[in-house]
């Protein structure tokens, strides 16, 4: 009997320029031509700006003779064996991963993540290209999502679906959107969690059902796991490869030491799961990704060892957000969020993202974000980011008390 026939591809988005574009250079868009009200103060850029590790000067002043050296495309060995040892660490593994296998070193995670979405298209089976008659494969993006996504879908030449969330209510993709039609013509699924911005922390049990279901219809799992290391609660979040059993097919974890250990200008980030797609993925790097210094590794080797900056940091954005939540209690429906350090507010009472982030700069020089660039329109043209703005804690506690009062000022 012959398979039945697939449906068309669902439509991306009749708005599918977020997508491809930088919601950044959209916010410099809205605000070209307008003055800001007072100094100015960025809550926009996910960039930490508590102090990097005390060790990161020494560590680089003893490994300078590196930057003398090409580096390996997958990394350094001593690298790839401290990130693996931190999984172990960090993670319950069903077993160690093996670094020479499993583990490869990143210009950034943003880097990997951009060029994971090629990779499985190169490595989708034939018989599911030969399904998709001719048409290009579907990549699945949450919403909000992370525009490097988006951006990497579209230069694998695929196209990029974003995921509706529940009925119900919650930030999670609905996994009940996960039709065998949807995923008879997906390639890879990207998630994050904590999510980016809503700070969402999904359950194991979520984790390990979006797991069965890619693994069932051949689906990549890409998972951004770049805020694993800010949780607000009292348990960190479950990761990935937690549920992926002992080979990790078609599961791959990303993360970095940008938000971690507070070194986004590091550029250092890794990823680790499915030996066949890290095999293929470090022949592809070697021709077409950034290498990584040495010295950056030895730095990123450092930290990976050292837990002490990572819980300090994360104690200061617990402070943050403990000003929030005596600062916006019962306003713009402010929820502490489980992990991250976004808040994600619901600004429909202000005119929505756009007007919210228009009114913030030129009343109080606040440059936030609008929720709408950060997501995808539905098929009927809904856009669930529009009445919301991401604000990035990034700041120290001091400026952090300072700037949330502005936030209501300018808001109301």
């Amino acid at each position: 009997m012959s398979e039945p026939a697939l449906q068309p591809a669902p439509s991306a988005a009749p708005d599918p320029g977020p997508a491809a574009r930088s919601p950044f250079v959209r916010l410099t868009e809205l605000l070209a031509g307008l003055t800001p009200g007072k100094p100015a103060l960025s809550l926009a850029v996910g960039e930490p700006r508590h102090a990097m590790p005390d060790f990161v000067g020494s560590v680089l002043a003893g490994h300078l003779d590196g930057f003398g050296r090409y580096p390996a495309g997958k990394g350094l060995p001593e690298f790839r064996a401290a990130a693996a040892d931190w999984f172990g660490r960090r993670y319950a593994l069903s077993r160690p991963l093996d670094p020479e296998r499993e583990v490869l070193v990143l210009n950034g995670s943003r880097e990997g993540l951009f060029f994971a979405a090629t990779m499985a298209r190169r490595l989708a089976s034939p018989a599911k290209l030969a399904r998709l008659a001719g048409g290009a494969p579907l990549v699945l993006l949450p919403n909000p999502f992370y525009a490097a996504y988006g951006a990497g879908a579209e230069a694998a030449g695929c196209e990029s679906f974003a995921l509706p969330l529940p009925a119900g209510g919650g930030w999670l993709p609905d996994l009940d959107a996960l039709t065998p039609e949807l995923m008879g013509r997906a390639i890879a699924l990207y998630f994050a969690s904590p999510a980016n911005p809503q700070g969402t922390i999904a359950p194991r049990a979520y984790l390990e059902r979006l797991v069965a279901l890619c693994r069932a219809h051949e689906v990549m799992v890409f998972a951004d796991e770049c805020y694993s290391e800010i949780w607000l609660g009292d348990a960190p979040p479950t990761g990935i490869l937690e549920v992926s059993g002992p080979d990790h097919a078609g599961v791959v974890a990303f993360n970095s030491l940008s938000k971690r250990s507070s070194l986004p200008g590091l550029r250092v980030g890794f990823c680790a799961g499915d030996a066949a797609f890290m095999a293929a993925f470090a022949e592809f790097r070697n021709v077409a990704a950034p290498q990584v210094p040495e010295p950056l590794q030895h730095v990123a080797i450092a930290a990976l060892a050292d837990e002490a900056h990572v819980s300090a940091s994360r104690d200061l954005y617990r402070a943050k957000f403990d000003i929030a939540d005596r600062v916006l209690a019962g306003r713009f429906g402010y929820e502490r969020p489980d992990g991250g350090f976004f808040l994600w507010l619901d600004v429909a009472s202000a005119g929505g993202g756009e007007e919210a982030a228009r009114r913030l700069w030129e009343r109080e020089g606040l440059r936030t974000v609008p929720g709408g660039y950060l997501c995808r329109s539905d098929a009927q043209g809904r856009n669930p980011g529009e009445n919301y703005l991401r604000i990035a804690l990034v700041q120290d506690v001091e400026t952090t008390q300072a700037a949330l009062p502005r936030l209501l000022a300018g808001l109301s």
